[in-house]
């Protein structure tokens, strides 16, 4: 090959190339020997950069995203350098929990190692959020911004308006390797590609099964599979229920690391416990933390200090010597995020609400909550039976739902009723003999859709929304359900484990066979979290109803208060409580709360369940305070003052409308029938 074919000098058209008649003679020595200084540069490999290291230097907050926008500083969150270096290639550590409270940062961090492998160690990642709905607003929300607002990002990921850019709200492309965003509820998303890097955020908020098909955490995690000991698995999230937590189970089995700060009137070392902030009582101004060793006062100025010189000690042995654990609370927040005084204001608010309390546990502490899932007496319960008179639904009642549990002999219903503050009656218990076999039973659950019961003050009732179970002999269920209509009936399946956000999830649409004709998406399917709704039937049946001094004096039952009519027999108060929550540990030693028989009927129970979840499904706990004001009008209640009702933040598509003009006031002047826009559409 001639001289003239060969590749040119990095210094080609220098006085030192003489061999090139190209070359330029006014080009100095020095100017090339700059062409050669850029040339080695761009050929240096890049720094070994830790992921905290490159935050400092590459990472910039968008105003978008971020409350403090502009370069991302490490210091303002001491104790995230150590989780993020974890990340790093070049640390041993393969998989890391991190099991916190809300506002510590935890998401920026995840975002720094996401453009850490962008930019220095590319190679395929998966990035899981609760559901798709969340991947995407992630995208747009954090990741954009993140790519945007960094340069040496941009320059890997092109803009997704680019043709062949690679770059759409669920994936991003770079060179080297690709960013994979999918929701815990996909499970065609989780199987997706093999992942080096996995970051599965917010992992206590996962559904149980992702599209019936197994754990999301599992199933993600079988995807670094190929990868070995260079795979890297970032868990976060904050805890919710011991027991059921997945975080908080991961962290169990890691060696358990506390951030311990020094006293800065001792020196004492110790990681912040909420025990020791203490305040004078009803001033949470005064909050100050107690050093654990000179029980001296630690105003909140300190914090920053103290922050700056803590560090992370393990306080367990690891089961696996590649999991590390973390877990801080929001008593590190930074000054100007979350300050003591603020966790003292929000703890004295949480206090006489169960709900309240264990939201703070879960977002302040970042602690778990711990279930009481003791069975009331059955005797208790006997006592306070009480007469509706001669009414079958008492005054408070505003609509009614049936729980219905298919058994192999007999289909047995239980009516509720149900007011503000999710306050409930039991109606009527029905056992219609013969089970699914029998075309007989089906009509006679058919004509209970068409039944009503007489309200207190003169209005009717009929049953504004059936749910009924479909784990024994779905299709039949189906099939019925089907030729009803599924604006009154909502066929259900229950799910195993704990979701409050969303206990009920759909509907989904399944097969139906119909006269031994299979109609595929035939039957809308809800798909029913029983644990939550059992958890908080017993929370309701344990709540102290006020003495009859209070009631004299016009002191109203709390919310959530269950009603039981005094011809209710001991059998059904029994199958009311005929579980329990208890705590089990599989081979492994981990723990898991489930509900469990003490006796071998539990329809009563059941049935409750399903009804509580059509109530969900018509919308009633986000009904607002206009929604309950119509229903009374319609059922003829005097509106009840605001304060005495649970607030419930929003309306649905689904709330009742007004009466219509004309309606008489007073119900005992003409029969009413009830008819919410629910039961009209």
């Amino acid at each position: 090959m001639s001289a003239n074919n060969s590749t040119p000098s990095p210094i080609s058209g220098s006085r030192l190339d003489e061999n090139n008649p190209d070359a330029d003679p006014d080009l100095s020595f020095d100017g090339a020997e700059d062409i050669l200084r850029s040339w080695r540069r761009g050929i240096r490999p890049d720094p070994d950069l830790t992921v905290s290291e490159w935050a400092d230097q590459h990472r910039w907050l968008s105003s978008r995203a971020s409350a403090e926008p502009g370069r991302y500083r490490t210091d303002r969150t001491p104790y995230l350098r150590e989780i993020m270096d974890a990340l790093s290639p070049s640390h041993p550590a393969q998989r890391i929990t991190f099991m916190k409270a809300a506002q510590v940062g935890a998401t920026e961090a995840g975002n720094n190692w996401i453009g850490f492998v962008i930019h220095h160690a590319p190679g395929p990642m998966l990035a899981v959020l609760p559901t798709v709905e969340m991947a995407k607003r992630t995208s747009r929300g954090r990741l954009d911004p993140l790519i945007e607002e960094s340069a040496a990002l941009r320059e890997r990921v092109k803009p997704a308006r680019s043709r062949d850019a690679g770059n759409s709200m669920l994936s991003k492309e770079f060179p080297g390797g690709i960013l994979v965003l999918t929701g815990a509820n996909s499970a065609t998303g989780l199987r997706s590609m093999p992942a080096r890097y996995i970051f599965l955020d917010e992992v206590d908020a996962y559904p149980a099964s992702a599209d019936e098909e197994g754990d999301p955490v599992s199933l993600a995690e079988a995807r670094t599979t190929t990868f070995a000991h260079r795979r890297k698995v970032f868990m976060v999230s904050t805890p919710t229920i011991r027991g059921l937590s997945r975080i908080e189970r991961e962290y169990e089995a890691s060696d358990q690391r506390r951030y311990f700060v020094p006293c800065p009137h001792c020196g004492h070392m110790q990681w912040l416990e909420f025990e020791h902030l203490r305040w004078a009582k009803g001033q949470p101004g005064t909050a100050a933390y107690r050093c654990a060793g000179c029980e001296t006062p630690i105003a909140e100025h300190h914090k920053t200090a103290m922050l700056a010189a803590g560090e992370w000690r393990a306080t367990a042995k690891s089961q696996d010597p590649h999991s590390i654990g973390f877990h801080i609370s929001a008593l590190y927040s930074p000054i100007g995020w979350k300050s003591w005084e603020q966790i003292a204001r929000d703890w004295l608010a949480a206090q006489g609400s169960e709900d309240m309390l264990r939201a703070a546990r879960n977002t302040l502490l970042g602690e778990t909550w711990v279930e009481s899932g003791e069975a009331p007496e059955w005797q208790r319960l006997a006592e306070r039976r009480e007469s509706y008179g001669e009414a079958q639904i008492p005054e408070g009642g505003l609509f009614l739902t049936a729980g219905v549990d298919v058994q192999k002999d007999r289909i047995e219903v239980d009516v509720w009723g149900w007011g503000r503050g999710l306050e409930s009656w039991l109606i009527d218990h029905i056992v219609i003999a013969g089970g699914p076999d029998h075309a007989q039973a089906w009509d006679q659950l058919t004509a209970m859709l068409g039944k009503t019961w007489q309200h207190a003050n003169g209005a009717v009732m009929p049953i504004a929304k059936l749910a009924i179970d479909s784990g024994y002999e779905s299709s039949a269920v189906y099939g019925w359900a089907r030729a009803q209509g599924f604006e009154q009936v909502a066929p259900i399946k229950g799910l195993e484990g704990f979701n409050r956000a969303t206990p009920v999830s759909g509907p989904t649409f399944v097969d139906a066979t119909i006269g031994g004709r299979r109609l595929r998406r035939g039957a809308r399917l809800w798909s029913i979290a029983t644990a939550t709704f059992k958890t908080e039937t017993y929370r309701f049946l344990r709540l102290e109803r006020p003495s009859d001094e209070d009631c004299a004096l016009g002191v109203c039952d709390p919310p959530g208060t269950v009603h039981l009519p005094n011809w209710i027999d001991t059998e059904w108060l029994k199958q009311l409580v005929a579980e329990q929550l208890v705590t089990v540990r599989n081979k492994r030693g981990y723990a898991r709360q489930e509900w469990q028989k003490l006796r071998e009927r539990n329809e009563a129970l059941d049935c409750r369940v399903y009804a509580r979840a059509a109530a969900w499904i018509l919308g009633a706990d986000r009904w607002d305070e206009a929604t309950w004001r119509r229903l009374e009008e319609q059922a003829g209640v005097e509106t009840r003052p605001q304060s005495s009702a649970t607030e419930i933040p929003a309306a649905t598509p689904d709330a009742p409308q007004p009466a219509k003009a004309g309606t008489p006031t007073n119900p005992r002047r003409k029969r009413r029938t009830y008819t919410p826009r629910f039961m009209r559409d």
